[in-house]
């Protein structure tokens, strides 16, 4: 079986709206695009390095039309994009000139890719289809990539609905300009009880 691994850039509100450009994703009046661009350093290079290794991709469509304009020109940067299989939910589109790519519609048909063989499956942006994803409980690890600053509005990570469920850190960093980088592992379900205090 595959791991379906998101990974992803966002404030301390949560917001992972436009991380890389000022025109990549300027819905519902963006305006901070861009917003992680002074915070790269040599252990941010070194974490993101060992995430763009080839694998294939799960994205929603919105994203990938982003990508799909963008990637096929720039495989200097990111060779893995373009040679791995990039797999996007839709209801409105079913094929690309974008080679590797295969249009699926229905959570039925991610779970039936996810216990498919083949490399794992890393899913960027795409805010809509993490939201489903982790409703169905279908996320095995979280890539997060967390920036010292509040943007206010705009698409989160989060939202209401998503299935309970708790996470081990496994892996972390803190880059020289606060970006704190965190791996987090599906591990079973939430265990609550008791704070103890004393009176």
């Amino acid at each position: 079986m595959r791991k379906l691994i998101v990974l992803s850039m966002i404030s301390l509100d949560g917001v992972m709206q436009a991380p890389g450009g000022r025109q990549e994703d300027t819905s519902e009046g963006f305006t901070y695009g861009g917003w992680t661009a002074s915070y790269d350093d040599e252990i941010f290079t070194k974490v993101l390095q060992e995430e763009l290794q080839p694998t294939d991709y799960l994205l929603g469509r919105k994203t990938f039309e982003i990508w799909e304009a963008y990637w096929p020109h720039h495989a200097d940067f990111w060779p893995g994009i373009n040679t791995g299989a990039k797999y996007v939910l839709s209801q409105t589109r079913d094929k690309s000139d974008w080679n590797n790519t295969t249009f699926i519609q229905t959570v039925a048909d991610i779970e039936k890719l996810k216990h498919s063989a083949g490399a794992d499956l890393q899913v960027w942006g795409s805010s809509q289809l993490i939201h489903l994803l982790l409703q169905h409980d279908l996320v095995d690890e979280l890539r997060l990539k967390i920036y010292p600053l509040i943007l206010g509005s705009g698409k989160k990570l989060f939202a209401d609905g998503a299935i309970p469920g708790k996470f081990n850190l496994t892996e972390s960093h803190i880059t020289a300009k606060g970006v704190y980088i965190g791996v987090y592992k599906r591990a079973g379900e939430i265990i609550t009880g008791e704070v103890p205090y004393e009176k």
